[in-house]
């Protein structure tokens, strides 16, 4: 049966990865020995990233007790906050002197686009009272897969999805075995606008009413992190459902059966060649 630990081991291995595959997940209690996400660092997908890179990171948790100093866009885009301020949309897009003295992003062309993009999402909703960031690593041989998807029981955890960083290499590895098995090339995997933590939790862990339900989530294409997101690195979020699928077909995939193609222990210099 899959495990918790058998999944994130699948992913490592399938990305050849250096950093540590995360579970996503939600419960009505704080998990023992874990620390609230704010302790590592205000901003959502900081401090998940740093749970993958430091190995000495433990579990975080998110709630409604603990959301003082952190990022407004987190709590937001998270489900911990229904509010959102009507100047977003002009922060977010062309600027308005009522907000910031006109400061904007300039990352959508208007605030009516940035309207729009709102509604193609829908209402973001917390399934449980926290939300839990684990590294895979972490979770105990015999925790099943089964017992943490029992979404009866409010003191149960409800896996939703799992997050994978990598360099390029890595990260292309990781989409050829989703396309495994996929027969439309066009939807499995998605590049979608949006903060970095909704990148890495929101759409892959389905927060987002309109998230479409067969796709995993590739970035982040937030430029506005770029200042503390590693050049050579994007992250990979992925769905329950497609994790399993992933695990379940390693040992048949060209990951298995073609490691030389996917890892090359010998490589052309390409753009060293081309500048000559």
């Amino acid at each position: 049966m899959n495990t918790i630990k058998k999944i994130g081991e699948s992913l490592k291995r399938a990305g050849m990865l250096e950093t540590t595959p995360l579970c996503v997940y939600f419960q009505d209690e704080i998990p023992e020995d874990a620390v609230s996400m704010g302790s590592v660092d205000t901003c959502a997908a900081k401090a998940i990233l740093t749970a993958a890179i430091d190995k000495n990171t433990p579990a975080l948790y998110l709630g409604h007790d603990c959301l003082k100093g952190f990022c407004m866009g987190g709590i937001t885009w998270l489900g911990f906050s229904k509010k959102i301020s009507p100047h977003i949309k002009y922060f977010v897009s062309t600027g308005h002197e009522d907000f910031r003295s006109g400061d904007a992003e300039y990352l959508k062309a208007s605030p009516e686009i940035f309207e729009k993009f709102k509604e193609s999402i829908g209402h973001i909703t917390l399934p449980k009272k926290y939300l839990i960031v684990k590294p895979c690593d972490d979770f105990s041989e015999d925790e099943l897969l089964a017992d943490l998807n029992d979404e009866h029981d409010g003191n149960n955890p409800l896996v939703r999805s799992f997050l994978c960083f990598g360099n390029g290499q890595q990260i292309r590895n990781l989409c050829s075995l989703i396309h495994f098995r996929t027969a439309n090339p066009f939807e499995s995997i998605i590049g979608p606008f949006g903060p970095a933590c909704a990148t890495m939790i929101t759409y892959p862990a389905h927060l987002a009413e309109k998230t479409p339900q067969n796709s995993a989530f590739i970035g982040p294409v937030d430029p506005t992190g770029n200042y503390y997101f590693p050049q050579d690195f994007m992250a990979l979020g992925i769905p329950l459902n497609m994790a399993i699928g992933m695990c379940k077909d390693l040992g048949d995939s060209f990951a298995f059966k073609r490691p030389e193609v996917a890892y090359p222990k010998i490589r052309e210099d390409f753009l060293e060649f081309k500048r000559e």
